[in-house]
């Protein structure tokens, strides 16, 4: 990862394509609308391959419970790579994050501050974890940097959750 094009070595759109909408909690909901946010405002993100420029619209889905989708177009609409990757690898983590997200928020609600810190900072090493997970199984496939892996590892969370 090096000699990233402000310009084009982005993502410019991201979607999320749900089998279902689903009802989300308020605090779910914010995480997500953050994390697209944030992850528009500024991200560093390439398809590997010379031929493929962007920049480019993402579209994230999970096919069948088993399957992240990754479909990657240029600002055209024109498709330019799908990149699939098995779930397993992060269902621990993601479970695991979930109830400690859960865990965060009923803190908030109830304890003081340094113990909701300590909830905190497990909550954001566990988010580490799968953001480096996500880069690990993408290398090769797709390039980025780490703040918007964990970005899309939020979105990612965020997909894999069923009513």
């Amino acid at each position: 990862m090096s000699d990233w094009d402000s310009e084009k070595d982005r993502i410019t759109d991201i979607k999320l394509e749900e089998g279902s909408v689903v009802r989300r909690s308020p605090e779910v909901e914010h995480e997500r609308a953050v994390a697209m946010y944030d992850l528009l405002d500024m991200n560093r993100f390439r398809p590997v391959g010379a031929e493929i420029s962007g920049p480019y619209k993402v579209m994230l889905a999970i096919e069948d419970g088993k399957r992240l989708h990754f479909k990657i177009n240029n600002e055209a609409d024109e498709l330019l790579s799908q990149v699939i990757l098995a779930m397993s690898p992060f269902r621990r983590l993601i479970r695991d994050y979930f109830q400690i997200c859960e865990s965060y928020y009923d803190a908030i609600k109830r304890l003081s501050p340094s113990q909701i810190e300590t909830i905190d900072m497990a909550r954001r090493g566990l988010h580490n974890e799968g953001s480096d997970l996500l880069r690990e199984r993408l290398q090769g496939k797709l390039e980025m940097d780490q703040a918007t892996s964990r970005r899309l590892f939020t979105l990612i969370c965020v997909l894999h959750i069923r009513a």
